[in-house]
């Protein structure tokens, strides 16, 4: 059990903040195929690890794309170890669309800015902050703790977890549960309630590449084998299907919870329960949960032809698919009705989809420790929409959590800058943030 009264000291709130905007001015973005190099950044964290006196080890697949690991050794060797990770690469921002430079790291009215900010450069600072402070203080965890900084996360994960999880996972012995992006951050309901989601699970991810097959000819002629037009038939039909409700566990037990917030029987468990009718109840807070209660498929990519005046014998389209966990078997098979005949599709890139327990020790850790920072907070579990570096590593049997704290004020609208431009974060999110992470990591 942590010692209560252990206090987060000034050396680290002022190196969260210092950290965040450090590691946004080392420009990491990631454009996919490859063109990424993370290696600046990797060094960075790990020269500051080492500061420690920790002994991080730098890992690569590809030139450039690296990895650090590092472990941090418990007192209770019989404990089952936990990992701590973030991703070191960030989506790309366009500076022009931008009110600051998005790889400055500016520092103003209390607010950090730049790409990376919440996704996931904060996050990725606290982990920082918090293991040099255990290194001042002489604190040492129950059970050891695993640090990984990854490459890769926006995009393939190839070079990153995936590289990390299925060439190096000796790395990763003894972990069982792992924590990392999107959770445990202040949700305002608008009604002056302020929720933390807790993420206990991730769809999976299915992008998909959809080709059509025609009959290539003069663009005046009739041709009833066009493949655009058989391409434009698959991808309207994907477009416009409504997805059946399926609730998953975590879903449930949100809804649940929610529910009970608002004074309202969810009834999940009821033959006549109708999610859209519960998330029509919960107003704002329906946010959390509406992208969960289905699988998806939203048309993203189109391509075909090369002159107006010629029919293509080709065209291709790109989906971006999510399934719910037990959900892929359904997402194939309706993908199979929906693109019909005469279009072929294929996974780009796959990965599973996640479900972690609710009502686990670890859980409720991580509510406590949220609770006692902001005793007003509502902590409630959620499932991403999305997904993160958890995926790769539940191969090696390792759970995932969404877990890094942020309190933030109302009006500022978190979700919305995961990818968005002006991405920023307060200097007091961060501040809370340290001190969460501190507490729960010293009670796991």
């Amino acid at each position: 059990m942590a010692d209560q009264a252990f206090q987060v000291d000034e050396q680290a709130l002022d190196e969260v903040v210092t950290f965040t905007s450090e590691l946004i001015r080392i420009d990491t973005t990631n454009r996919g195929g490859g063109d990424c190099q993370e290696r600046p950044a990797a060094e960075y964290a790990a020269a500051k690890l080492a500061e420690a006196g920790l002994e991080p080890t730098l890992l690569e697949r590809t030139k450039g794309r690296t990895n650090v690991v590092a472990r941090i050794a418990g007192t209770d060797p019989s404990a089952d170890a936990m990992l701590v990770h973030g991703h070191l690469d960030v989506v790309p921002a366009e500076a022009a669309d931008w009110s600051v430079h998005p790889f400055s790291g500016e520092i103003r009215d209390g607010v950090v800015w730049g790409r990376g900010a919440v996704d996931m450069k904060n996050m990725d600072a606290m982990i920082l902050a918090v293991v040099r402070q255990w290194a001042r203080a002489g604190v040492r965890p129950r059970r050891d703790i695993v640090v990984a900084f990854t490459a890769d996360e926006e995009a393939s994960a190839e070079d990153g977890s995936g590289f990390l999880a299925d060439q190096h996972a000796g790395l990763f012995e003894g972990c069982t549960e792992g924590i990392s992006e999107s959770g445990a951050f202040t949700f305002h309901d608008g009604q002056g309630k302020q929720i933390y989601p807790i993420a206990a699970g991730e769809r999976g991810t299915g992008w998909l590449r959809l080709t059509a097959h025609g009959k290539a000819g003069h663009g005046s002629k009739v041709n009833h084998a066009n493949a655009v037009t058989r391409l434009a038939a698959a991808v309207a039909r994907i477009g416009a299907h409504a997805w059946p409700v399926r609730l998953t566990p975590t879903v449930a037990a949100a809804l649940t919870e929610l529910a009970a917030l608002y004074g309202i029987d969810a009834g999940v468990d009821s033959p006549d329960f109708s999610a859209d009718e519960l998330l029509a109840k919960l107003g704002p807070a329906a946010a959390l949960v509406a992208p969960t209660v289905r699988n998806s498929a939203n048309p993203t990519m189109l391509s075909a032809g090369y002159k107006v005046n010629v029919i293509p014998g080709e065209a291709t389209a790109h989906i971006d698919g999510r399934y719910l966990p037990g959900g892929e078997d359904e997402f194939r098979e309706t993908l199979d009705r929906l693109t019909g005949p005469d279009v072929e599709w294929e996974f780009e890139h796959r990965e599973v989809a996640l479900q972690a327990p609710v009502d686990s020790p670890t859980f409720a850790r991580m509510r406590s420790a949220v609770e006692e920072f902001a005793p007003e907070g509502h902590v409630v579990p959620y499932c991403m929409s999305g997904g993160t570096d958890a995926k790769q590593f539940s191969r090696l049997g390792i759970t995932g959590y969404g877990f890094a704290p942020l309190k933030l004020p109302e009006g500022f609208d978190y979700q919305a800058l995961f990818h968005g431009v002006d991405e920023r974060v307060p200097v007091e999110a961060l501040h809370f943030g340290v001190r969460v992470l501190d507490r729960f990591l010293r009670s796991a």
